[in-house]
């Protein structure tokens, strides 16, 4: 028997084998996803099979036909962890003619990057000094970003709030026609947490700037081993760990899902001027294409 299991705001259809018990709905429910039983489900016992679902789009001709657009981008955040994983797949992808990172030093690029990347030094807080990195670019990546107890709460607004919008505004003004922002799950502009709030703000203002295309991406925690030291973070990933193996997208998501995403997501083309991915939308686009 086949059950088909709907996740949240998706299209995709999740196909699981269930042999057992028609407690196997309540089960599901608990999951937050909606299951329709067979008439034919056996009374006993119960063992779910997951068969992942089949991307819908031909990844290779995708990449193929952007790179005939012969498009450029640009990264910034490369530093970091997503902006770090970011770098790889679009490297490997080969998708745009030109990939510029645009940050405060210069990286050590990896193997395979160096005839493919140029590396634009500038300082953050004398931007419009900069203004030239940031023009010519068809498609913005911006994983820019710091945290409270790392940067305090002025450092903090200043990095995720004035330097990412400066920089969208910079953007903008270059060319840039499609501008991708690494959010938050739970941003809000209202919220009363200060992260929350600078993340929805900054989410908004950038909105206001009417970019041809703008996507908002909003994961959850992030899974990964960070090269910088965050402890609470730490904490808060080995308590997750086991609940993202039985419910993968509640809580957490690898970010190499949310970087896969973001690629990928550039080459469906939706028609939609503003969109956001929740951490579900992000972790079923990351996941369900070829590695």
């Amino acid at each position: 028997m086949k059950t088909q299991i709907h996740p949240g705001r998706t299209n995709t259809t999740l196909h699981w084998t269930i042999v057992g018990s028609r407690r196997a709905g309540a089960l599901l429910s608990n999951t937050g996803l909606k299951a329709e039983e067979g008439r034919d489900t056996p009374r006993t016992g119960c063992q779910f099979v997951a068969r992942p679902p089949k991307m819908a789009h031909d990844m290779h001709a995708l990449e193929e036909g952007y790179r005939q657009k012969n498009r450029s981008c640009f990264v910034l955040g490369a530093s970091g962890e997503t902006g770090r994983e970011l770098l790889r797949e679009l490297v490997r992808r080969r998708i745009f003619a030109k990939i510029t990172l645009i940050g405060r030093r210069r990286l050590e690029l990896e193997d395979g990057a160096q005839h493919s990347v140029v590396q634009e030094v500038v300082d953050f807080e004398k931007l419009d000094d900069y203004a030239a990195a940031f023009q010519g670019h068809d498609v913005g990546y911006c994983c820019l970003g710091t945290t409270k107890a790392k940067a305090g709460t002025e450092g903090f607004i200043r990095v995720d709030h004035d330097y990412v919008l400066k920089s969208a505004q910079l953007a903008k003004a270059g060319g840039c026609s499609h501008f991708n922002l690494e959010s938050s799950q739970g941003a809000d502009k209202t919220s009363g947490f200060l992260y929350l709030q600078v993340k929805g703000q900054v989410e908004a203002d950038i909105e206001g700037l009417g970019f041809e295309r703008y996507s908002i991406f909003r994961p959850a925690v992030l899974m990964v081993d960070r090269q910088e030291s965050r402890p609470a973070e730490w904490v808060i990933r080995k308590f997750l760990s086991p609940i993202s193996f039985f419910f993968p997208t509640a809580l957490s998501i690898p970010i190499k899902f949310v970087a896969r995403a973001m690629v990928v997501n550039t080459l469906i083309e939706k028609g939609e001027k503003v969109e956001i991915l929740e951490n579900k939308e992000i972790y079923n686009l990351g996941k369900n294409v070829e590695k």
